[in-house]
């Protein structure tokens, strides 16, 4: 590489996953969402939200004076983690421990850090298989790329 410098260092670790959270709505204080607010921003449906509680997946949402669920900033926070287990391939049954682990506090960070371990594992071998099958599909595409410009070359 002619007239490039080319600075070879060792790469520091860096949080891949590491992005910056979704911006909430409003500041905290004045964080008290109701269940439609927080499916337009989460996407998730009422149903979703409801069933999240039901089965322990959510923390206690408080409640207005006339029942009706007020969701927070945190809540909001939560549910995007939630949502990322989701895609990591988790067990809802192992989302809802996690969950229980968090509301038992620090007696259970080696639990919880055990636990996300594990899904990390699953998800590179996820990836290594996604690559594996991206190389398939690539390698077909070439494939007839290459057959349609045979005819080209007759």
């Amino acid at each position: 590489m002619e007239g490039m410098t080319v600075i070879e260092s060792t790469p520091a670790r860096t949080d891949l996953c590491k992005a910056a959270p979704r911006a909430h709505p409003r500041p905290e204080g004045q964080d008290r969402y109701t269940i439609s607010e927080v499916v337009a921003f989460t996407g998730l449906t009422a149903h979703t939200l409801r069933w999240y509680e039901r089965i322990g997946l959510m923390p206690h949402v408080d409640r207005s004076h006339t029942g009706q669920r007020r969701f927070s900033n945190r809540d909001l926070d939560w549910l995007g983690f939630v949502g990322k287990l989701r895609l990591t391939g988790m067990p809802v049954a192992d989302m809802v421990t996690y969950a229980e682990m968090v509301r038992e506090g620090e007696s259970t960070f080696e639990a919880r850090a055990e636990l996300l371990q594990r899904t990390r594992r699953d998800v590179l071998d996820r990836i290594a298989e996604l690559q594996d099958t991206l190389a398939v599909l690539d390698h077909k595409i070439e494939f007839y790329a290459d057959a349609r410009r045979a005819p080209e070359r007759s």
